[in-house]
């Protein structure tokens, strides 16, 4: 399933990296992704027009990492999950205007949708929960739509100053 998904700036890439080093038992995240919205699967080309049709006009905004959280019974796969929490309102007016074109998936999206970087999951990955971390604010200056299985950003959309 493709997805539009904010580039995750080097530094939190870093932060993720470290705090998934001190588990022992749970599965570190292998690439970190922030996920504004999964997409149908449909023809991509006709997805993409209207992804960058939905997001004209839409300015840079803020986003921050600003602590670590923890999903107890994720949706899909082994629990616990460890995640970096990130904080933006225009990420989640991004995320509503992006339900309105395209249905959300049940279960994540919508009024579930929980904006996040993935650090860990199974195992002791309940054992970051709560740990103390420094907020990292950077501005999000474009999305990228993600292919999952190849695990490649497939188009970058631009927002313009």
């Amino acid at each position: 399933m493709y997805s539009v998904n904010v580039p995750v700036p080097g530094e939190v890439i870093r932060l993720a990296r470290g705090l998934a080093a001190e588990c022992i038992t749970a599965t570190p995240r292998r690439g970190h992704s922030l996920v504004v919205k999964r997409l149908p699967d449909e023809r991509f080309e006709t997805m993409a027009r209207q992804v960058r049709e939905a997001l004209a006009g839409t300015p840079p905004f803020a986003a921050a990492v600003t602590e670590v959280e923890l999903f107890r019974q994720p949706p899909t796969g082994p629990a616990p999950v460890a995640y970096l929490a990130v904080e933006s309102p225009e990420l989640r007016r991004v995320h509503r205007t992006l339900c309105e074109v395209f249905d959300p998936v049940e279960g994540f999206e919508g009024d579930e949708y929980d904006p996040h970087v993935t650090i860990a999951r199974g195992g002791d990955a309940a054992d970051l929960l709560g740990r103390e971390i420094d907020s990292y604010e950077w501005s999000v200056e474009r999305l990228a739509l993600w292919h999952p299985g190849r695990e490649l950003e497939v188009e970058s959309i631009s927002l313009p100053a």
